[in-house]
């Protein structure tokens, strides 16, 4: 929960480094508060938490996923290649897959080393 909140701290820092657990462990949390927000709204028999919910972390969302792209030494901008058709969201996959650069670099320094 931890990683959760941080993100949320940072609700539009776009500057800096996000390391690979922050990232993967936000989106396990959104993941896992969308799918309750889910069932609580097929309860309801509304479609009212969801979209709520969504529009409330988009910004977070995109934020730490450019700053994860940061720890990556790629600009912000590789963001929008999720939009080309098929491949588009693949490669986007692999840059927040793969570890962050070992030392500084030109977006600040390193976050793994700044936390142990």
């Amino acid at each position: 929960m931890e990683w959760y909140t941080a993100v949320l701290k940072k609700y539009v820092e776009f500057q800096g480094r996000a390391r690979r657990k922050e990232y993967w462990m936000f989106i396990l949390f959104n993941i896992l508060a969308s799918i309750i927000c889910g069932v609580i709204d097929g309860i309801l028999g509304i479609m009212l938490l969801v979209p709520l919910y969504s529009l409330a972390v988009l910004l977070p969302s995109i934020a730490v996923c450019i700053r994860r792209l940061h720890d990556t030494n790629r600009s912000g901008w590789w963001i929008l290649i999720s939009l080309v058709p098929f491949v588009g969201g693949i490669i986007l996959l692999i840059f927040l897959c793969i570890e962050g650069d070992a030392g500084d670099n030109r977006f600040g320094p390193n976050p793994k080393l700044a936390a142990a």
